[in-house]
């Protein structure tokens, strides 16, 4: 009776599977190196001349990729670097006989990237593309987009525009007691991806019921999830515990956890997987139909998630 409630009551649940992660791991991202990125229509340029401030200053590139410079008029930069840019404007003023080579040094910094935004996507409260307006490091952009969500892995995978072939990963969490912030700089066109970390459900007569996260866990299993439940309830029927797997075709299996045994080492523990419900009934088939009923109609609105941040 227990097994064929368990099984109607997870008919009732959808679960993603967590989202792959086959990023290398960056155990110090603060060394990223400026991509030679390109001037396009919108961005703001800071143009210096050498000891000529009145030449000097901030210019928008219209969208024919021109910006409108002192004594020069319009200079074509779009699809130049920053450095390209300053050569050129140097040799403008040369050619045009406004200032000797040796007066004519230029230095331009791309204030604003207007056309190259930076994608936040995954466990992020406001997903989207955000504007990369000057230096942007990785906690402002996910700060930006709402911060982190309670299912969200700590393993932030970020994929550069200049090299998108080699994405890294990088450990950042900031809930904990001692918050995990890297300094990683995010530059214009990169995608910033939050993955969803595994989730084990413990649902019953337990302690906490509710959604565990596995963040930081390689593995889990039943002995250690009903732990963090808080263990079983007054009334609750070890031996017959419920776990319910989704199988790779979308089926449903349910098997029975004899977790009394398991306590006592005369049952091999169970390794649990992600999307994983642990169902703990009562000894009373009625009070744990009901409960089971109970536990089936609140998961999806009201049930607890509880972060287990365990390296």
């Amino acid at each position: 009776m227990v097994k064929t409630i368990a099984c109607a009551m997870i008919g009732l649940l959808l679960f993603a599977q967590p989202m792959a992660g086959g990023a290398q791991r960056s155990g110090e991202a603060a060394t990223d190196v400026m991509p030679p990125l390109k001037i396009g229509p919108g961005d703001l340029l800071d143009v210096t001349m050498f000891e000529n401030a009145d030449l000097s200053g901030r210019f928008r590139v219209d969208q024919q990729g021109d910006i409108t410079i002192p004594l020069l008029g319009r200079v074509h930069v779009q699809g130049e670097t920053a450095e390209a840019a300053a050569v050129l404007i140097e040799k403008r003023y040369v050619d045009a006989q406004i200032l000797q080579p040796a007066e004519s040094h230029a230095t331009v910094f791309i204030a604003e990237y207007a056309t190259q935004g930076i994608t936040v996507s995954g466990e992020v409260k406001a997903p989207g593309v955000y504007p990369a307006l000057g230096v942007r490091m990785l906690n402002d952009v996910i700060t930006a987009a709402g911060g982190i969500t309670v299912a969200a892995s700590s393993d932030v995978v970020i994929s550069h525009r200049n090299d998108p072939g080699n994405p890294v990963s990088v450990y950042y969490n900031p809930t904990t007691l001692r918050p995990v912030i890297p300094q990683t700089q995010i530059f214009p066109g990169d995608t910033v991806m939050i993955p969803r970390a595994g989730i084990v459900y413990v649902l019953g007569d337990v302690g906490h019921s509710g959604a565990y996260v596995l963040d930081g866990r390689k593995a889990l299993t039943v002995e250690e999830a009903m732990a963090l439940a808080g263990g079983g309830g007054r009334a609750a029927a070890l031996k017959s515990v419920q776990l319910v797997r989704t199988l790779e075709d979308g089926r449903k299996e349910a098997i029975t956890v004899p977790v009394n045994l398991i306590y006592k080492n005369r049952a091999p523990d169970v390794a649990l997987k992600d999307g994983d419900i642990l169902f703990v009934p009562t000894s009373t088939g009625k009070l744990a139909a009901e409960q089971a009923i109970s536990a089936a109609l609140s998961i999806g609105t009201s049930i607890a998630v509880y972060r287990t941040s365990v390296q």
